[in-house]
């Protein structure tokens, strides 16, 4: 059911998109935090993997069918 607000037809994100923006999140966040060492990501980069997830579930929400 989408919820419609002022031309924004708003829809849950498929559980595909919804995992894949949590995992994005969790893995930012043991960089980050926890200090684990991943070779593409380091530190610096936490943040803008963090970004990333956030906007595949902004995507999942926004558009339908996806």
């Amino acid at each position: 059911m989408a919820f419609r607000r002022s031309g924004f037809a708003l829809t849950p994100p498929s559980i595909a998109f919804f995992v894949i923006s949590v995992v994005l999140a969790l893995v930012a966040f043991l960089v980050h935090y926890a200090g684990v060492r991943i070779q593409v990501i380091n530190a610096a980069r936490a943040f803008d993997l963090l970004s990333v997830g956030y906007i595949v579930l902004v995507v999942g929400v926004l558009f339908r069918g996806v």
